[in-house]
């Protein structure tokens, strides 16, 4: 599933990444079950593009975005990153490439420490890796600061007394002051104020557009996803069910799944009517998914002959767009 546009290098390569947790019970809190919050995820992410990660909640894309910088161990799978599989590094080795994989959390309240200054906050990566001198360093936040949008003087404030957007912006200024290469955002906006997810979302690709960039954006509105996407990877249930190019998802569809998510995104126009798709169900339990293909309980194109009994393969069935469904496999019913 690799697909570089312009001719860019694959940065990231995530091939069969698996993770399950376990559930304990008892009095003796033996392993009672596992929850497979990713199974057999895989997907490439070229330099300087945004690949977004979509879903429901709990389909299992933030598991992705922190197995890929090992802040969860993954049970299995490869990421590699400028041909280096980050998976067979030591804590000590992985420190080193930490410089240039770094995450935007989702709360810009629970992210900052309420005890530290800006400053401290925004310095805290490059005194861990030795960057330069106290004054260096000070600067280099000064710096910072400023390219997301802050002020000198924010840096001796604390977290209480900046707004959620402030707060992201210093959540961004942390996370780029090591100049790394490769960002993963979870849901960056999500927690924030309709007005400002937008001057969040301009201040991202400006960035990324400044510093050479490369960004994995988790996210689950897919109005944002679409204004600051390259590709879009789509989630369902621990695997993606299907990736393309943004104009070309959004345009055309594939799966049903990615077809009643689009059928949710409002139109902002009252003369323009829109069919919603309606979903039966709920989302299964990832501790107990369904066989065959994950999504046939709810699919309303789901064929009882094979959906249920064999899970489809990821097939491109246009130039960088892949799909995993029957629906574009040729199979032999009975067979």
């Amino acid at each position: 599933m690799s697909d570089s546009p312009n001719g860019s290098e694959q940065l990231l390569v995530v091939k069969n990444l698996v993770k399950h947790f376990p559930v304990r019970g008892g009095f003796l809190q033996r392993i009672q079950g596992w929850v497979q919050a990713v199974d057999d995820v895989s997907f490439t992410v070229n330099e300087g593009e945004t690949l977004s990660l979509v879903g429901e909640s709990g389909c299992g894309k933030t598991t992705v975005g922190r197995s890929i910088l090992r802040l969860i161990e993954p049970t299995s799978g490869s990421v590699t990153f400028e041909g280096t599989d980050l998976l067979s590094l030591s804590q000590g080795e992985l420190k080193e490439y930490r410089r240039n994989i770094q995450i935007i959390f989702q709360d810009p309240y629970s992210s900052l420490d309420p005890r530290k200054t800006i400053e401290e906050s925004v310095a805290e990566g490059l005194k861990i890796h030795g960057v330069g001198t106290a004054k260096k360093r000070h600067e280099m936040v000064l710096d910072m600061l400023e390219q997301v949008g802050l002020e000198d003087y924010h840096a001796q404030r604390y977290p209480h007394q900046f707004s959620g957007g402030q707060r992201q912006r210093v959540g961004i200024a942390r996370a780029l002051s090591l100049r790394p290469k490769f960002v993963v955002a979870d849901e960056p906006v999500s927690a924030l104020d309709v007005s400002i997810q937008a001057q969040v979302l301009n201040l991202l690709r400006e960035l990324q557009s400044k510093l050479g960039l490369t960004y994995l954006f988790i996210a689950h509105n897919l109005s944002v996803v679409e204004h600051i996407s390259d590709r879009v990877a789509v989630m369902y249930l621990g695997k993606i069910v299907e990736i393309a190019p943004t104009k070309e998802l959004f345009g055309n569809p594939l799966h049903p799944y990615t077809q009643a998510l689009l059928s949710a995104v409002p139109v902002p126009d009252p003369r323009r009517r829109k069919e919603r798709i309606i979903l039966e169900g709920d989302v299964p339990s990832p501790l107990n998914p369904p066989s065959g293909c994950r999504f046939h309980p709810r699919c309303p194109q789901r064929m009882d002959e094979i959906c249920p009994l064999q899970q489809p393969t990821m097939l491109e069935h246009n130039p960088g767009h892949w799909v995993s469904c029957w629906l574009y496999e040729d199979f032999e019913a009975g067979g």
